[in-house]
């Protein structure tokens, strides 16, 4: 059955299909187990947007894993506010382990980069970043590199597959361009 369901309006212009994300996550997946064979990294999804992405992306690892997940807001409607604050921490220690960031989308790079800075502080075995989505030009900005990648998009608010606007549009099965008019 395709998620590409007729009866789903879209918000804007659809940037990434299901069928496409579905290829996007099969690789990403491939990729990751063929790089932690062998280990068994902690993957940190953000909530809430990258939880839909981390949920397919665990069903194409082939390698054991755990999972765990932060909280932390940035954003002010469909700006980025610049300044990061953490809403909920981990639960258990990364000292010394495999530590996979899983990101939804990478938009001006400032979260990813406090995220980054504060999960190295815990001293993990290795720590790297898988990201669906990075924006093409403001995603640059913050410098943090993002070894798994999935997609480059144009630098647009988006919505669907997790992916919000005051909490609309995440169940979208396809990621799409937020336009004015759709915006509740």
């Amino acid at each position: 059955m395709s998620r590409n369901r007729p009866d789903h309006p879209s918000p804007g212009e659809i940037l990434v299909t299901a069928a496409e994300i579905d290829d996007i996550v099969a690789r990403l997946g491939q990729e990751i187990s063929r790089d932690y064979a062998g280990r068994h990294p902690v993957l940190i999804s953000l909530l809430k947007g990258g939880v839909v992405f981390l949920a397919d992306l665990i069903r194409h690892l082939t390698i054991p894993h755990h999972i765990e997940f932060m909280r932390v807001s940035s954003y002010d409607s469909t700006q980025s506010s610049g300044v990061v604050r953490i809403v909920s921490d981990l639960d258990t220690s990364i000292e010394g382990r495999d530590v996979l960031l899983i990101e939804d989308v990478v938009d001006t790079g400032t979260t990813l980069a406090y995220i980054v800075d504060m999960l190295r502080l815990r001293n993990p075995g290795s720590l790297e970043v898988c990201a669906l989505l990075r924006k093409r030009v403001t995603s640059r900005q913050a410098g943090i590199p993002i070894r798994y990648l999935g997609h480059e998009i144009s630098d647009t608010f988006v919505v669907g597959y997790g992916l919000d606007h005051d909490e609309n549009y995440r169940n979208l099965p396809f990621i799409a361009a937020l336009a004015p008019g759709a915006i509740r």
